[in-house]
């Protein structure tokens, strides 16, 4: 029973989900196209009628389609359907690759053993699958030979080159200038089978071969 704005009917109202399609009783429009649960389009029905066979077939009415006019509504086991539907979003999730970005700071004045240090690092990063942001920092007057920077991130370009390759060139932002080092997708490592079977098929065929010699030995 409504008691009112705060009875139980409004509490049961906030508790349903605005994100499902709504279900059976609950579908507000007189008709609908309807669809049966192998996908045949059986046509414009009243939503009644759609409901008593959903029914009769133990299933549920569905409103896949409610901007539609008529609202497109199916027969289905909207359960079944859900749990396919979040085993499915599950397995993506599963499969999706996570790509994580690191960033190595350099200064256009940087001595040869920090530079062998830092490149040890975006050699390590691009080896675990990782993309690598490399920054050059300026400061002061530094920034009147932007070209020192440049030629560092060209020189790692280079180094890296069989691990990685450069996604985003060198730029220029106010006192830093960045590129974007991306790993090379590694190939996937192909099968042996055939390499056996060809063994195999030319073992069988020296067999066959031994087999025939004491045949043809007999003929002469």
């Amino acid at each position: 029973m409504i008691t009112g704005p705060c009875g139980p009917h409004l509490t049961e109202v906030k508790r349903i989900s605005t994100t499902e399609p709504r279900l059976n009783d609950r579908i507000r429009a007189q008709r609908c196209r309807l669809i049966a649960d192998d996908g045949e389009q059986l046509g414009i029905f009243m939503t009644a009628d759609a409901l008593k066979m959903s029914d009769e077939q133990g299933l549920d009415l569905v409103e896949i389609a409610p901007n539609a006019d008529p609202p497109v509504c199916k027969i289905m086991d909207y359960g079944k359907y859900k749990y396919e539907q979040e085993q499915k979003a599950k397995k993506a999730r599963k499969h999706q690759t996570r790509i994580e970005i690191k960033e190595i700071k350099f200064r256009p004045k940087i001595d040869k053993h920090d530079y062998e240090t830092k490149k040890k690092h975006v050699v390590r990063f691009l080896e675990a699958g990782a993309k690598v942001k490399v920054t050059i920092m300026f400061r002061g007057r530094e920034m009147v030979h932007a070209e020192r920077g440049l030629a560092i991130l060209e020189r790692l370009e280079g180094e890296i080159a069989d691990l990685g390759f450069v996604e985003s060139k060198p730029k220029l932002e106010g006192r830093n200038m960045f590129m974007l080092l991306a790993p090379h997708k590694k190939d996937p490592v192909k099968s042996a089978r055939p390499a056996d079977e060809t063994t195999e098929k030319t073992d069988a065929s020296d067999d066959a071969d031994a087999a025939e010699a004491p045949a043809s030995d007999a003929t002469e």
